[in-house]
């Protein structure tokens, strides 16, 4: 099994986590968190796959819808008997931005988009599962919270670097590690030292 594929079946787990631990104090059964989880772990790949006119990799291997469940009920049954420290869901979110960004961005790149269309598509992938889980907790999703430290912002970077790596040093092997370190360096570092874009506000008011 490719590389590239193992990196994707550790996003959807990730991603699966993040909804349960989300879904904290919302008052939700487990058959919600499942469904929680799902839309999360597929949801950046999905809208990716319809953009490049693609086969729904979920629907075309449904070991990643497994992947998600098992990933959602180990982490639902755990949290029930541990104490996870308090920035466990950022952290595996962290996580899941890179893996997904990273993989979204060189999925794009193999179907022949240009390098700014794989940027975006990487993105697009890292960050729509997690707004479809905020929307569906009636919540106003992470990325477009402006007292939320980078979040998009460091997938860009990361897909960016990998998109340049790849065109600077074809033959090397490490490209997708480095750019994936970046993602989740530049997003734990942006929440410790509390990094911010400026939020939007018009002159005078």
């Amino acid at each position: 099994m490719p590389l590239a594929v193992w990196i994707e079946y550790l996003a959807v787990a990730a991603c699966a986590m993040t909804a349960v631990l989300a879904a904290e104090g919302k008052g939700i059964d487990l058959f919600g968190v499942l469904v929680l989880a799902l839309v999360t772990a597929v949801g950046g790949g999905t809208v990716r796959d319809l953009c490049l006119d693609a086969p729904m990799f979920w629907i075309e291997q449904p070991l990643y819808l497994w992947t998600a469940l098992g990933a959602a009920l180990a982490t639902f049954i755990l949290v029930r008997f541990v104490t996870l420290p308090a920035r466990t869901l950022a952290v595996v979110d962290a996580l899941g931005l890179a893996l997904f960004g990273i993989v979204g961005t060189e999925k794009a790149l193999a179907f022949g988009t240009p390098a700014i269309v794989a940027v975006v598509l990487g993105i697009v992938t890292g960050v729509a599962g997690g707004i479809l889980r905020d929307v569906l907790r009636s919540e106003v999703p992470v990325v477009f919270r402006k007292d939320v430290e980078l979040y998009a912002t460091a997938v860009f970077a990361g897909a960016l670097f990998f998109v340049l790596l790849r065109e600077s040093l074809p033959s090397a092997k490490w490209h997708r590690w480095v750019s994936m370190a970046l993602i989740v360096a530049l997003r734990l570092a942006a929440m410790r030292w509390k990094w911010r874009l400026p939020g939007f506000r018009m002159h005078g008011r």
